[in-house]
This record gives C-alpha cells, sequence and structure tokens, in this order.
C-alpha cells in the first residue's frame, strides 16, 4: 500500500495552514434553492473540481480535462441530474463527447493514477 506524508510544513502558503484545502458544497434544488444531500460538489486547492455522488466519484474537471467513472458516470437519474448541472450540458451531449473520445471514461472510485503515471489500486474492503 502506497501512502503519502503530507505536513503543514510542505504545503503551499504555509501561512494559511489548513485553510482552502478542499472546499465541499452540495448541489441546490433548481425548484426550492435548498442544499440537496448527498450530492455534493468539491473544490480542491489547486483548483481540481470534483463531483460526488453518495459515497462515490462521478466526474473529475482537472486541467481542461473531463475524467468520468465508467461504471458509476450514469447511475441513475439523479446522478445524471447533478453531472449535467456539473458539466453544463446534457446527457446526450456528455454521451457524443463520450464517443468522440473528448471525456476520459475511468475508475474514480478504485484505482489512482500517482504523479508519475504510476496506477495503485485501493483495497475498498478495508
Amino acid at each position: 500500500m502506497l501512502t503519502f506524508n503530507l505536513t503543514l510544513e510542505d504545503m503551499p502558503h504555509r501561512e494559511k495552514k489548513l485553510l482552502n484545502i478542499a472546499k465541499v458544497k452540495n448541489f441546490k434544488s433548481s425548484k426550492s434553492g435548498l442544499p440537496i444531500a448527498n450530492q455534493f460538489r468539491i473544490t480542491l486547492q489547486n483548483g481540481i473540481e470534483v463531483f460526488q455522488s453518495y459515497n462515490s466519484i462521478i466526474c473529475v474537471k482537472a486541467n481542461n480535462e473531463i475524467y468520468l467513472d465508467y461504471d458509476r458516470w450514469n447511475y441513475s437519474r439523479t446522478t445524471s441530474r447533478y453531472r449535467n448541472q456539473f458539466l453544463n450540458e446534457t446527457t446526450v451531449e456528455t454521451v457524443k463527447k463520450i464517443g468522440l473520445g473528448q471525456y476520459a471514461m475511468v475508475d474514480l472510485n478504485n484505482t489512482f493514477v500517482m504523479g508519475n503515471g504510476q496506477k495503485y489500486q485501493q483495497d475498498l474492503n478495508k
């Protein structure tokens, strides 16, 4: 198992310490404006944006690229609704971009690619 040790001293902008590492917001209902449970937009300090539905990562926007979880990107009507909001497009448009290879279909919930390109398989049963 690979582990990473990040100390506060190694973090960018040490004077801010733990401020702004990640920002998590619930999606809001278009009808009531109230937060939707279990539907999250996560913005990391480095600008990467993540759409998480319940405990599953559905989509990642990083470095002008879109990554969709190949198994869960279109899991349910609710997932699709908030994925569409996250990407600002319809499911038809998403399917077209997948077909054109504009979106990468990857396993966002089990396999991680490290900075050196090496894949790391996480044991989700632990």
